[in-house]
């Protein structure tokens, strides 16, 4: 029987706004290439599964600067070569320099399935937690959208010291849910830091794919919205 529901937040319960296709589009458009934010979104997700690879080896925050900025220079070079653009090291730190400043304007949002799905995994008595690698600022975030009074708990990675998906921050929601590992779920969008992460320490993953981008992950449930985590329950 599943006791509790754990959570990412990034691209899971919030997105980026301005969003993040937007961003780099208006980014480029200054560096002299007219690409659409539709275009940008595969490449994206992409450049994230890239990102995630680098931080699982090592922690980007926890690296110098010069190779923080080389692993965002390699984020956005996944990008344009996906566009088919010819990318330099050039022109990859100019677009880095150039995200840094506009990535300032960007709030999060909740996708208009977070609310509702919570609210109905509560209603069913569940324990509801949210994990996430975002490492501070989470309770006024979640405060702010009207979201900390359906969590009975959040935990950050700057909290147990561990990013996803490393143990640490699974094994403190179980501690905190006080339930086994196979009476929990945790949802999220990264198939490395959620469904590997999870699976690690015996709860049941579930990938979600908003924009159905991996069809080839067959080795556990996949779905489009939250909403559709509640006949998991």
């Amino acid at each position: 029987m599943i006791k509790a529901v754990f959570f990412d937040w990034f691209n899971t319960l919030a997105y980026y706004s301005p969003l993040r296709e937007e961003l780099e589009s208006q980014a480029l458009k200054e560096l002299g290439f007219n690409i659409s934010p539709k275009a940008i979104i595969p490449y994206l997700y992409l450049a994230d599964k890239e990102y995630t690879k680098e931080n699982v080896h090592l922690p980007i925050r926890r690296r110098k600067q010069e190779e923080q900025m080389r692993v965002y220079a390699n984020y956005h070079r996944t990008i344009m070569e996906g566009i088919g653009i010819r990318v330099t090291d050039d022109l990859a730190y100019k677009v880095v320099a150039r995200m840094l400043q506009l990535n300032t304007t960007m709030k999060f949002v909740l996708y208009d399935d977070a609310l509702t799905t919570i609210k109905a995994v509560k209603e069913r008595k569940k324990t509801v937690g949210l994990l996430t690698n975002v490492d501070h600022g989470m309770d006024a975030i979640c405060h702010e959208l009207g979201l900390a009074s359906l969590l009975d708990f959040t935990i950050t990675s700057g909290e147990v010291g561990s990013e996803k998906p490393q143990p640490p921050i699974f094994l403190k929601a179980l501690e905190l849910a006080k339930i086994k590992p196979e009476e929990a779920i945790h949802i999220g969008d990264q198939y490395q830091n959620d469904v590997v992460g999870a699976r690690g320490v015996g709860i049941n993953p579930i990938l979600l794919d908003r924009v159905n981008a991996c069809t080839e992950i067959t080795d556990c449930p996949r779905i489009t919205g939250l909403a559709e985590v509640m006949k998991y329950l």
